[in-house]
Order: C-alpha cells, then sequence, then structure tokens
C-alpha cells in the first residue's frame, strides 16, 4: 500500500454555483498524488423533473426513483453534469475520464428492498471492481464518478453519490491510503444551521447516535455520515466533512471510530 489516494465528493449545492464549482475544481486539480472525484446532481435533476412535470420525492435524504425519474437522473448525472465535470478539469489540467458504475463494471448493485418504503430503481451497492480503477489512476488519469451504477443484468440504478464516494474509499483502502473527502455548503456538521459558532468538529459512533436520536442530525446528512463511517470502518484513513474552505485549512467534522 505504496499509494496515496483521495477520493472528493462534492455536493449539488457546489454543482450548481458557477464561482464555487469552479473553487472545487481548482482544489481537486491542485491535490496531489492520485484522485478520484464523485459527484451527483440532485438539485439540477429535481429542476429538470419538475420542469417535466416530475414531482421529486424523497425519503430519509433518499430519492425515490420510479421509471421517469431514473430517465431524468441518467441523463443529468451520467451525462449533463458528468460530461461538463470533465471538460473543466481538462481545462484545468487534469486529464478526468467520466464514468457511471456500468463502464467497465467498476461498481455493481442491486435494486433496494425495504420492507416499507419502495425506493425504485434506486440501488444498493454490491461490489466495486478495482482493478480497472486502479488501471485508470496508474495511467495518470482521475476518474469523474457519477451516481448510476447498474446490476449486471441490463438495468441501470440510481445511487447515493455519497454511497459512492464510501464504496470507493471502502473498496481501495487495501491498495491505498485513502482519504475521503465530503465538500458540500455548510462548514461541516453543524448543532444549528442558524450558528455558525455550533460546528461539531468531531463525531464518533456513539456520539452520532445520541446526535441522530435526538433529531440534531437528521435528513440529507444522515446517508453522508452513514457512508462516512462506512468508510472508516473499512479502512479509510480518514473522511472529512467541509466546505471548501474547511477542506483546505484543516476546519469541517472528522468521523473517526
Amino acid at each position: 500500500m505504496s499509494h496515496s489516494l483521495t477520493i472528493l465528493k462534492i455536493g449539488g449545492a457546489v454543482l450548481q454555483d458557477e464561482a464555487a464549482l469552479s473553487a472545487a475544481l481548482q482544489f481537486f486539480t491542485g491535490m496531489p498524488g492520485q484522485k478520484i472525484l464523485v459527484h451527483g446532481g440532485g438539485r439540477k435533476a429535481s429542476d429538470i423533473s419538475r420542469r417535466l412535470g416530475i414531482a421529486p420525492q424523497m425519503h430519509e435524504g433518499r430519492r425515490l426513483t420510479d421509471a421517469a425519474t431514473l430517465e431524468v437522473v441518467t441523463m443529468v448525472y451520467a451525462g449533463l453534469e458528468n460530461k461538463r465535470l470533465v471538460a473543466q478539469l481538462q481545462h484545468m489540467g487534469t486529464n478526468a475520464i467520466g464514468l457511471s458504475g456500468a463502464d467497465a463494471n467498476i461498481i455493481l448493485s442491486e435494486k433496494r428492498k425495504h420492507t416499507t418504503v419502495d425506493y425504485g430503481f434506486a440501488g444498493d451497492v454490491i461490489s466495486v471492481q478495482k482493478a480497472p480503477l486502479q488501471a485508470l489512476l496508474g495511467a495518470g488519469l482521475a476518474p469523474v464518478c457519477c451516481a448510476i451504477t447498474h446490476d449486471g443484468q441490463g438495468q441501470l440504478l440510481n445511487t447515493n453519490a455519497d454511497t459512492i464516494a464510501a464504496v470507493l474509499a471502502a473498496g481501495l483502502a487495501a491498495d491505498y491510503h485513502v482519504d475521503l473527502l465530503y465538500c458540500f455548503e455548510q462548514p461541516g456538521v453543524m448543532e444549528d444551521l442558524s450558528r455558525p459558532d455550533s460546528l461539531i468538529q468531531e463525531l464518533r459512533p456513539d456520539s452520532y447516535a445520541r446526535y441522530r436520536a435526538a433529531g440534531v442530525i437528521a435528513g440529507g446528512m444522515l446517508p453522508k455520515l452513514d457512508n462516512a463511517f462506512r468508510a472508516v470502518n473499512a479502512g479509510a484513513r480518514k473522511a472529512l466533512i467541509a466546505d471548501l474552505e474547511g477542506l483546505r485549512n484543516g476546519g469541517g467534522t472528522t468521523i473517526r471510530l
């Protein structure tokens, strides 16, 4: 395990703010060592869905994906957003290559099963194929991975982008020193979004459970943190949730065991 690998996931609000996106991509370009960029595009997908008369539906921060919504998210995630990021990174000097989970079979998923909620064509990851990613990284390419996977039977699936970042970190942790960075619009995990001084600087499993039970941490932050813990449990060296300033200056919320 001689190489470092940084996996940076950028959130929907960053994607929709051109200045913030440019700064995040510049940060990614300047990161030393091998690297992977992971992105979603949920806000753009929701916007286009509404324009098409398809009402977005969410449950505990995760999108319910019927057949029509799957078409929209595939077009947005694997098409518009993915290629826009690749083009901008090429302009900045990073030789990027855009991927879905179906490309080179890198991420295999299964349709989510739930006792009470029908998530539709939402996918839960079964496996990550390391060899194609290692080949791309070894060739000096920076994979740009979107939130679309497949089931190996020809069916595309919508998979949470935070999950994509975490399973890549977990899958590659045995072969690299992996740092997982989640970049979004807040300074980190906050006790109260209206109070800038309420940043939670560190979360461990016991403190996370307390905050979650009290409703302090809820909604879309839940899958992000569940996945951060998943990555560090699997051997990732570090997981950090922060805005770009925090990533640059050592701020944000650090996830530890």
